[in-house]
């Protein structure tokens, strides 16, 4: 079983950075591939980026591309998403989740633990 507690979340103007965390409990939190998601009122939760297990891999979706950039700390049980030059249409809740075996994957409906959310609201 694991437990994920997002933290981080705010209010920021538009071109300001946060950083998001996800702490996990769990003793095979490392074996595991973690994505961030994110939705927006009245929209789908939709995919953000995902890192790997072991932090080799990660993937974005197009519209944060050389924006934001996930990584973990698996002697910390934590998985980080620096988000730099953040523009109105970034405000969402954003939700960690893990998978319980496999690759990463952008379908949310694969991953099999989420966290409750944090709230990121970017102001123009």
């Amino acid at each position: 079983q694991v437990q994920l507690v997002e933290s981080g979340g705010g209010l920021v103007q538009a071109g300001g950075s946060l950083r998001l965390s996800c702490a996990a409990s769990g003793r095979t939190f490392s074996s595991k591939a973690v994505g961030w998601f994110r939705q927006a009122p009245g929209k789908e939760r939709d995919f953000v980026a995902s890192i790997a297990g072991n932090g080799a891999n990660t993937y974005y979706t197009d519209s944060v591309k050389g924006r934001f950039t996930i990584s973990r700390d698996n002697v910390k049980n934590t998985v980080y998403l620096q988000m730099n030059t953040l523009k109105p249409e970034d405000t969402a809740v954003y939700y960690c989740a893990a998978r319980g075996r496999g690759n990463m994957a952008t379908n949310s409906r694969l991953y099999d633990y989420w966290g409750q959310g944090t709230q990121v609201t970017v102001s123009s």
